[in-house]
């Protein structure tokens, strides 16, 4: 666990490693090489076995929002073991108070349309998927490869783009200082254009996860 009175962002911008992104209003924070080559490749072919569409939470009639795959990563594979420890390392964040973690893969043309990762308060389905674990809080996303073009992710809001680079990690806070949610963090996996891109993501919410 971190410290106490530390925060999860206070933890993070005190590890050399990482850079903090100086943007007003959102904490967010980028680490190169936060997973060798090796983990990408185990990660990759994971998701590559096991993949399928991914949804989203509110159906909002647009049927090419989100066409990417999704893969839900087996917790007791090493890499996935070892990638949550480092989590766990960097962030101090419990992981009982993780969601599973989960894979993505964008092909040609492919993407997320612009998001958040957080539910929205006045969503249809809001309370199907906070009511036991409440609200995500932070965001954890690794680039597995490099994708030779497109595929990159952009902060809508702030104007910031990140490039994937194998083993990267971007984590951003969902929420502001007095706990609700920023709309700054609304970013957009924008299409690929040549190759094909992984990542894996890891939630966090306010309560444990009913594992």
């Amino acid at each position: 666990m971190h410290a106490p009175r530390e925060s999860v962002g206070e933890r993070l911008a005190g590890n050399a490693r990482i850079q903090r992104l100086p943007y007003p209003g959102i904490e967010l924070f980028q680490y190169r090489d936060f997973i060798d080559a090796r983990a990408c490749r185990d990660f990759i072919a994971m998701i590559d076995a096991d993949r399928r569409p991914s949804t989203i939470a509110d159906p909002n009639g647009d049927d090419y929002f989100r066409t990417s795959e999704t893969c839900d990563l087996d917790p007791a594979h090493p890499a996935v073991e070892a990638v949550e420890q480092a989590f766990f390392a960097l962030g101090g964040i419990d992981p009982a108070f993780g969601e599973p973690l989960q894979g993505q893969r964008y092909d040609v043309g492919q993407e997320f349309k612009p998001h958040t990762d957080y539910f929205q308060p006045d969503g249809a389905d809001y309370d199907k998927y906070c009511a036991v674990s409440g609200q995500r809080t932070w965001t954890f996303m690794v680039y597995l490869n490099a994708v030779e073009a497109g595929g990159a992710t952009r902060f809508k809001r702030i104007g910031k783009t990140f490039q994937p680079e194998t083993g990267k990690l971007v984590c951003w806070n969902n929420r502001l200082p007095d706990g609700g949610v920023n709309p700054a963090t609304i970013h957009h996996g924008m299409k690929v254009r040549k190759g094909v891109k992984y990542i894996i993501t890891k939630w966090y919410r306010e309560k444990e996860w009913p594992w």
